[in-house]
């Protein structure tokens, strides 16, 4: 592993330190206790059937981290039991952003891998009387298993003699029956409170084609069984969940207790990280992505890992936000200004600014003379080893619509009748009138400047101004097309729930400094008032590059 990648800098390192780790305290106890004679191994093992999010995000930083911080490794496992919502695309994806996050696994595998070995296994618990081939039907089994208050009832075929199941099962193998016509369920408990230990069902006939075995099988195991023989073939130490999975803990020892499975891992939960205004969820992504509402799974909107990496956020500014979250037992509803607060964090000492007119209104400074055109120097950024770079400025600029108000409430300073401002390494102007249509519409806004006043120069800033603002030369600015993005999901007043936001992206024709037209794809700026940006790396060609917003300029979150 690149461990130089997640130095931060009082030289500890991201998602190895997370506030409140009790995985950890774990950990240390285990080895104290010298419970294993193995290294700390762990594995991230998500379902090809999306792409990620943030929600896996911290998976992936807390098991890579763990594997990092103990010297031990992680694997990175694809948990391929259902072919019918599995793909190569989703395959490939999930590599892409493990990868990009800085995180390098230690093995590339499959549970597909291990389908011999778990069929084996299934045999044997047939063998021993703790499974048994059922003709039940999903709906039979569900109304079976009961209650909260009412113990499920036994299947007909739960004493069926195990050398009966034994070749029931391998007819499905040998694909003698159809979908859904057989299972195998395990023999436990059925008035268990827990309804995971309830003879679940370890197989099911499907015949399907699966994206890594092809056709080779036409029984799959279910998630609850294949998930400890997983981590047990691969030797895990620690096996660590989201917080669902903590009731089918008791099914996950009872299959490597039946197999009796030599020093088996254990699996530790921990809750997952809740996004506010967000929409997580891979079902309804699907959904928006089918209905044409957003672009794709790497929409910039999204919180996807892929539309985070398009929209412009850094892999240091999430490792520091999944740090900054911690781990913990309680369900948590993190605030997007968290997540936005990391971002802007990492990105401000990082990129150059440039000044850029989201929403341009034309300012004629009249007493400018016409024809004449001169070079402000302007900073790249706060740091003065960035160095400086030269604008054009003459009798026409644009400025910001918001900038100017023809009737300004209190407290107010920017450009208003009668109202200086400085223009940002260029002069003070004052607004004299403005320009209208015949339907009362501000069409230019007209000043006149100081010629004494220019940036830089002897005794300019002895007069201060309450407002400066930002420009662009009406003869050099070029259009470059921005999209700002709000909350993808709002809150329903009909439904009571969060839905899809439609305002959520906002398109501007902004007018630029001419530099950015020959921005590259993946280059970021900080658009002088106005927030970070990235050069999109889908949608931008090589004449036009379409620009990202990554994050706003301020927020009220501070970290704790």
């Amino acid at each position: 592993m690149a461990e130089d990648l997640f130095k931060k800098p009082d030289g500890s390192d991201y998602g190895t330190t997370m506030a409140g780790n009790f995985i950890h305290d774990i950990i240390d106890q285990d080895l104290a206790n010298e419970k294993y004679d193995r290294p700390v191994w762990t594995r991230f093992p998500p379902e090809p059937n999306g792409y990620l999010h943030i929600g896996h995000c911290k998976s992936i930083c807390l098991n890579f981290g763990t594997a990092l911080k103990y010297g031990g490794g992680c694997n990175l496992r694809y948990d391929d039991t259902n072919p019918l919502s599995e793909d190569e695309e989703f395959v490939n994806s999930i590599e892409e952003d493990v990868l990009w996050l800085g995180f390098k696994w230690d093995n590339l595998l499959y549970a597909s891998d291990y389908f011999e070995k778990m069929y084996e296994c299934c045999e044997q618990l047939i063998m021993q009387g703790d499974a048994y081939a059922s003709d039940e039907s999903s709906d039979e089994i569900r109304e079976g298993r009961g209650t909260i208050t009412v113990p499920g009832t036994d299947s007909r075929w739960r004493d069926r003699p195990a050398e009966e199941s034994l070749q029931i099962f391998r007819d499905m193998r040998a694909g003698k029956y159809k979908d859904g016509e057989m299972c195998i369920r395990a023999k436990i408990d059925m008035s268990s409170p827990n309804f995971n230990m309830r003879d679940p069902v370890l197989y099911r006939v499907l015949h399907a084609t699966h994206h890594n075995v092809g056709d080779e099988w036409c029984i799959y195991p279910m998630y609850d069984y294949a998930h400890p023989l997983e981590d047990a073939i691969e030797g895990i130490t620690h096996s660590i969940c989201t917080l669902e999975f903590e009731d089918h803990r008791p099914l996950y020892d009872w299959v490597l207790e039946k197999l009796k499975w030599p020093d088996p891992p254990q699996q530790i939960e921990f809750a997952k990280l809740g996004l506010a205004n967000t929409i997580m969820s891979k079902r309804n992504i699907k959904r928006l992505v089918t209905e044409g509402l957003i672009d794709s799974w790497d929409d910039p909107r999204l919180c996807t890992i892929a539309g985070m990496r398009r929209r412009g956020y850094t892999p240091e500014a999430l490792r520091a936000f999944c740090e900054s979250v911690g781990v913990s037992k309680a369900d948590n509803l993190v605030e997007y200004d968290q997540l936005e607060y990391f971002v802007r964090e990492d990105l401000k000492d990082k990129v150059e600014n440039r000044m850029v007119v989201l929403d341009p209104i034309k300012v004629i400074i009249e007493n400018y003379p016409e024809g004449k055109s001169e070079l402000c120097e302007i900073e790249n950024a706060q740091d003065p080893d960035k160095g400086t770079r030269m604008l054009s400025f003459s009798r026409e600029i644009y400025i910001e619509r918001e900038d100017f108000m023809e009737v300004p409430p209190k407290k107010y300073f920017r450009l208003y009748l009668g109202n200086e401002v400085r223009l940002k390494g260029a002069y003070f102007v004052t607004c004299t009138g403005v320009d209208k249509d015949a339907d009362g519409n501000i069409i230019a806004v007209r000043c006149t400047y100081d010629p004494e006043t220019r940036s830089g120069t002897p005794g300019a800033d002895s007069r201060r101004p309450k407002g400066t603002i930002h420009w662009v030369d009406a003869a050099t600015a070029v259009d470059i097309p921005v999209r700002n993005y709000g909350y993808l999901a709002c809150y329903s007043d009909e439904t009571g729930r969060f839905e899809y936001n439609p305002e959520s992206k906002t398109n501007y024709m902004a007018k630029a400094e001419p530099g950015l037209k020959d921005a590259e794809p993946g280059e970021r700026f900080q658009f002088f008032r106005n927030g970070y940006y990235i050069v999109d790396t889908v949608l931008s060609k090589e004449s036009e590059p379409v620009f990202n917003e990554i994050v706003g300029l301020k927020s009220s979150y501070r970290p704790k």
